[in-house]
């Protein structure tokens, strides 16, 4: 363990730390996709983050206990993590012009892995920088030397001193998760979800203190995490817990590296198909665990998710009805609804429009929630929110406990910040979704407070134009006074070219 720290302790911009580690995929860029590196670049940001830490305690250890090495052994091993000897960021980087760079990182993960038990058990096991993908061997091992140069500047240096609050490393994995989910096309919508999206959920779900939390097809967990800062935001505390699942291994793990650099130790995050293998069970693995607060933005429309098992499934979830073939939506909805807690149960979910008032087993399973006094609200959202599509979505929220019968339908639809790739909802967009759904109260063109006999007129039809009209009608046409206008145009047009023409004839160009 190096016991010399970098000799600058001025605390670190956000921004800098931003741009710094964006730049370190410039080591990667043109050679392999985004979609392949984003995988290394978070890793080691992660790495580093915790060899910093450790190194920072260390020498103050050193500095306190000097003649006392067991002492000092003693106390590190009980750090937030440990690192074993050899297996720091800054030990690689000091053998970085050695051959083997690829199979040394690999190495240093597998043992803080072991070092670290059930904290961190699995996680880089499905990243492997001693891959080909990176090329032969002398390119990989100049790729990952430039890797570790780019990472040992001193702008990224991490030390506590400089970092301040963990929030700064945090909000640079959520920086560049946000960009890789930018340039990831179609598959960005595995892993992210915007963070105004988030925002959105959060805030409206309200987590309070000694909520249960839960996604169940959380991605890298950044709803999650927003739902946990929503907690200490409204009451000053950590006494919640954060509870996810996530089917891809890699995703699974950026997960468990996103809550660590947050300072959220307090998650249960499980790896597999939630709908086939749901892993958050009770003690006795026979009943679903239940939250207060449920949400997600599960995969659009998923071919493939299980129908196959579903009409005997072990936890009842699908009594409503089973979801067709290929449409998964209703799969993750019905599986969400039965993890709510009786009472204090209240749930949040991404939707495509489909899901609105599509029918058949669809249209069955929607009637029943809403005959059960289960859907509270139904908030449209604009087109080209989302990474890897286009689509428009819709939040759906429901209630265990509601104090009416009736169902909230707020059209957003319309209001938004354009992008050129992206649309985004602004701070203030937000705020009016929340401003009405609070009031819960129809307003022109925007919001409509639905009866129960009013949907089931609509054959538990939920699509939103059905029920918020947003026709703007055409301001009447005065033909007379158009016809005025057109006249005195006509009449300054002629004006005009007889002018025109003399100016010519001066010039001798005239007849």
């Amino acid at each position: 363990m190096p016991t010399s720290s970098a000799t600058n302790t001025s605390q670190i911009n956000q921004d800098d730390i931003n741009k710094a580690v964006w730049n370190a995929c410039d080591t990667f860029r043109g050679v392999i996709s985004a979609d392949t590196y984003k995988d290394f670049i978070l890793t080691m940001l992660f790495l580093k983050y915790l060899s910093d830490v450790y190194r920072d305690e260390y020498i103050k250890l050193v500095e306190q206990f000097g003649d006392k090495p067991e002492l000092i052994h003693a106390m590190m091993s009980k750090q937030r993590f440990v690192l074993p000897e050899g297996a720091s960021f800054w030990d690689l980087y000091e053998e970085r012009h050695q051959p083997g760079n690829g199979q040394r990182i690999d190495e240093a993960l597998h043992a803080i892995e072991e070092a670290n038990g059930t904290k961190l058990k699995n996680v880089f096991q499905d990243i492997s920088f001693n891959t080909d993908k990176l090329g032969q061997e002398k390119q990989k091992n100049e790729l990952l030397r430039h890797l570790l140069e780019d990472f040992g500047k001193e702008i990224l240096n991490l030390s506590a001193e400089r970092v301040g609050s963990l929030d700064v490393i945090g909000n640079a994995y959520e920086y560049l998760i946000k960009h890789f989910a930018a340039s990831s096309g179609a598959t960005a919508g595995e892993f992210y979800t915007p963070p105004e999206v988030s925002n959105l959920l959060a805030t409206i779900l309200e987590p309070v203190e000694g909520d249960e939390i839960c996604d169940p097809a959380c991605g890298s967990g950044s709803l999650l995490i927003k739902c946990g800062a929503m907690v200490r935001k409204n009451s000053g505390s950590k006494k919640y817990a954060l509870y996810g699942q996530e089917a891809i291994g890699s995703t699974w793990a950026l997960a468990k590296m996103n809550m660590f650099l947050h300072g959220e130790d307090n998650h249960r995050i499980e790896w597999g198909d939630t709908i086939r293998n749901p892993l958050l069970l009770d003690k006795d693995g026979k009943h679903l665990l239940q939250f207060d607060v449920v949400t997600a933005n599960p995969p659009f429309s998923l071919d493939k998710w299980g129908h196959e098992d579903a009409s005997s499934d072990p936890y009842g979830r699908f009594h409503r009805g089973v979801p067709p073939k290929t449409k998964g939506d209703y799969a993750f909805i019905s599986h969400m609804i039965e993890t709510l807690k009786p009472s204090t149960g209240r749930m949040g979910v991404v939707v495509p429009h489909g899901v609105l008032f599509r029918a058949s087993s669809e249209g069955k399973i929607r009637q029943q929630l809403i005959e059960e006094n289960l859907l509270d609200t139904v908030i449209g959202l604009p087109e080209k929110l989302f990474f890897g599509t286009g689509i428009p979505a819709a939040i759906l929220l429901f209630k265990k406990s509601k104090t009416d019968d009736k169902v909230l339908f707020i059209d957003a639809s319309n209001e938004f910040k354009s992008g050129k790739n992206q649309n985004q909802l602004t701070d203030s967009n937000i705020a009016k979704v929340i401003e009405t759904y609070k009031a819960r109260e129809s307003v022109d063109k925007y919001a409509y407070l639905a009866s129960f006999d009013e949907i089931a007129e609509n054959d538990f039809n939920l699509n939103i134009p059905r029920y918020v009209d947003t026709f703007e009608e055409e301001a009447e046409i005065d033909l007379v006074m158009v016809r005025t206008e057109r006249l005195e145009l006509k009449a300054e047009l002629d004006k005009l070219e007889t002018e025109m023409a003399g100016y010519l004839k001066e010039l001798g160009y005239g007849e």
